[in-house]
């Protein structure tokens, strides 16, 4: 199997909605944005699959080395071998895709987030870098369109944080802000128990406005010169938009199941935003 298919096959597996903008991309991007994507599932499940913190660590630490050979070594996993094309078509950072594995070790350390400010680094390191990254692969003209993609990637992480609260709680974590738990009179008891009680969905009623938010500023941030580069990032957004109104919708029961949208409802919305970008 090649490095390429290697990473097209990690893709397809995760079933993720970040990934339905892919196919709509020429080869070339759309195998550097696998190979991304690809690494991001890779160190994300060192983190969520290894119950041991000393080994998670050592093997964040040899994804790092992985990602400095990119300057002149000899990458070994098809993950890095992709990246390495990747990063020769599009002149990826090394010290961005290093910055991710920042953001996993993060994980290791912290299970809760005393606020937003410290939830935002988490934030920047392992969604919002990744936006910069993606912007490269899509293509810009005018930088500012840099600010859009790191913002999108946050909107993107806030949505997930909401989506997966009770998953995540199930591996003891809670990215919720503590101090806006105890704002909203929300006990960890009750995340933990997967009990929905009104001060909870008060709770994620605010965390969705503040994504929402997220996302009115990427998209105000977006030079009308790029719109057209940057349509995967907009397809995206649509579905994660959609995904948070059905969470919503259904009251933010999601401490105890998982919103999806159907395949066929997600290829109508990329399609559609596609053709109206």
């Amino acid at each position: 199997m090649s490095p390429d298919d290697y990473c097209a096959e990690k893709v397809k597996a995760s079933a993720s909605s970040f990934t339905a903008g892919f196919r709509l991309l020429d080869a070339p991007r759309r195998q550097a944005l696998n190979a991304l994507y690809a690494f991001c599932r890779e160190v994300d499940d060192v983190v969520d699959e290894c119950h041991e913190p000393a080994v998670a660590s050592a093997k964040l630490d040899w994804w790092r080395t992985e990602i400095e050979s990119l300057d002149g070594g000899q990458p070994s996993h098809p993950v890095t071998l992709a990246l390495a094309q990747a990063r020769k078509r599009f002149d990826l950072p090394v010290e961005q895709l290093a910055e991710i594995i920042d953001g996993m070790r993060m994980d290791l350390e912290l299970e809760r987030y005393p606020d937003f400010a410290r939830l935002q680094l988490y934030c920047h390191r392992v969604a919002g870098v990744v936006g910069l990254l993606s912007a490269e692969i899509f293509g810009y003209r005018d930088r500012q369109t840099l600010k859009y993609a790191h913002a999108l990637g946050i909107a993107f992480q806030l949505t997930n944080i909401i989506r997966d609260v009770g998953e995540d709680a199930r591996r003891g974590r809670i990215y919720l802000p503590q101090d806006e738990l105890a704002r909203y009179g929300v006990a960890e008891r009750d995340i933990l128990a997967a009990r929905h009680t009104p001060e909870f969905k008060a709770l994620m009623t605010f965390q969705a406005k503040r994504a929402r938010e997220h996302y009115a500023r990427a998209f105000a941030l977006l030079p009308a010169l790029d719109r057209r580069a940057q349509r995967p990032g907009l397809v995206m957004a649509a579905i994660y938009q959609t995904l948070l109104d059905e969470i919503e919708r259904d009251g933010f029961l999601v401490l105890d199941r998982r919103t999806f949208l159907p395949p066929a409802r997600k290829a109508w919305l990329a399609l559609k935003t596609w053709l109206a970008a």
